[in-house]
């Protein structure tokens, strides 16, 4: 144990001098020409985003600028480059002890300032060459479309982030909803997400193949369908953008059709602490913030709930009619949600100070309608939509979000939703956990 905290200790060294670049020292108008990285719309603020690595490396390594819609001209697209005037100043720090520290977050980006673009000229368009470019552009086109499809509002927002992990363009107030009401992790693409994409794509190709006698003799169709399932990730993975709590979610996915393939029990306590040891390899500055934390609690929440003897027995299938087949599914759905926000509380109210008190009641219906109704809906409404005939699936897509919504403001506006409290002494953290 004192050998790995002393690698680990070695290893965010590293990693943070690693990720020292040059950062502004004070507010400043600064005219740069530099290569767009990434481009977001936010909509709901009428503001696109920009991350650009300037020409200039002794100013900053990047920085994020705000530009208002009118003022974005055509061809802004990841690896373009740009001409910009922009009102620049430094990542700022946490607004108040406790709080969200941005410019620890800006570090390890290495984004050296932040700001608001006043002037924006295209100098040369992107390159067709540059894959990163192209997937970025897919991924803003296909957010685009999406809220289109949708006309916009919360419906067209959240369904932008499902589809691409762009989220952007949902409304503070549904936005603020959904994190009261413990519906956020939703939004994110996750682990939720990723293992809908991976077990839809590899319940499609085993049943596909399946319908070949001969295919089915002859091979082990569960390891052409992990593979199957294993690509869909990667693709879907690096479609949303490859942040790291995708990733992280990828490398698990990746590790569970490993085992599957394998033959061995895959979702263990194991997997769990493997998963963590390559997130903490790749990405050890992850260790103190929210994301990793909440993440890893749910997950260990989960499988160890469904490991106890006890449990398995209570949940295991067995001949019984179907209502009660029904009764013991919601039960497991409803467990499970009350381990997790059970484990996910003290980290909420350490990081945030808050705590949503109905978000066990509210995921025991939202995950299942985002899981096997809206995210199914989303796909077949794009697959539809190469032929035009996706506008019904449009439709019921829309109905399952305006559902989702009016859940989360139910769930975030109902009496005593939210609990308060001030910032616990470090100490305390730890010892809750």
């Amino acid at each position: 144990f004192g050998l790995a905290a002393a690698l680990g200790c070695a290893l965010i060294w590293w990693k943070a001098e690693r990720a020292a670049a040059p950062r502004l020292e004070r507010a400043q108008l600064v005219e740069l020409t530099g290569r767009v990285e990434s481009v977001h719309s936010l909509a709901a603020e009428n503001l696109v985003r920009l991350v650009v690595a300037p020409a200039d490396r002794g100013l900053a390594e990047r920085i994020r600028v705000n530009v208002e819609e009118e003022d974005v001209v055509p061809g802004l697209d990841s690896g373009a480059t740009v001409r910009l005037r922009a009102w620049l100043m430094p990542p700022a720090p946490m607004a108040a002890p406790g709080g969200y520290d941005f410019a620890r977050a800006a570090w390890f980006q290495r984004i050296g300032a932040t700001g608001r673009a006043l002037d924006v000229e295209l100098v040369e368009p992107a390159s067709t060459t540059d894959w990163r470019a192209r997937v970025s552009g897919w991924r803003e086109r296909l957010a685009a479309h999406v809220r289109e499809r949708l006309r916009g509002g919360a419906e067209g927002g959240i369904a932008a982030a499902l589809a691409t992990g762009d989220q952007h363009g949902i409304p503070e107030a549904h936005a603020e909803a959904m994190r009261r009401s413990g519906l956020a992790h939703l939004l994110s693409v996750s682990g939720l997400h990723l293992t809908a994409v991976v077990g839809a794509v590899m319940l499609l190709t085993l049943k596909l193949l399946a319908l070949s006698p001969a295919l089915a003799l002859r091979h082990r169709l569960i390891l052409i369908a992990a593979g199957a399932g294993a690509l869909a990730g990667i693709a879907y993975t690096l479609l949303t953008g490859a942040e790291v709590p995708t990733v992280r979610a990828c490398i698990a996915a990746l590790l569970v059709l490993a085992g599957i393939a394998l033959g061995r029990e895959a979702l263990t306590l194991r997997l769990v602490a493997v998963g963590a040891l390559i997130v903490l390899l790749l990405w050890p500055e992850s260790l103190p913030g929210p994301s990793f934390q909440m993440s890893f609690a749910a997950i260990t929440a989960i499988v160890a709930l469904h490991e106890h003897p006890r449990v398995q027995a209570l949940l295991s299938r067995r001949d019984e009619g179907g209502l009660a087949r029904v009764g013991r599914f919601l039960l497991g759905l409803v467990l499970t949600g009350l381990a997790v926000e059970l484990a996910l509380i003290p980290i909420a109210l350490f990081h945030f100070h808050k705590a949503g008190l109905y978000g066990a009641a509210a995921n025991v219906v939202a995950i299942p309608l985002t899981t096997f109704v809206i995210m199914p809906l989303e796909a077949l409404a794009l697959l539809f939509d190469l032929v035009g005939l996706g506008a019904p699936f449009w439709w019921l897509a829309a109905q399952a979000l305006s559902f989702l919504v009016g859940l989360a403001h139910a769930a975030a506006h109902a009496p005593g939703a939210v609990a308060l409290l001030p910032p616990m002494p470090r100490r305390g953290f730890p010892l809750m956990v």
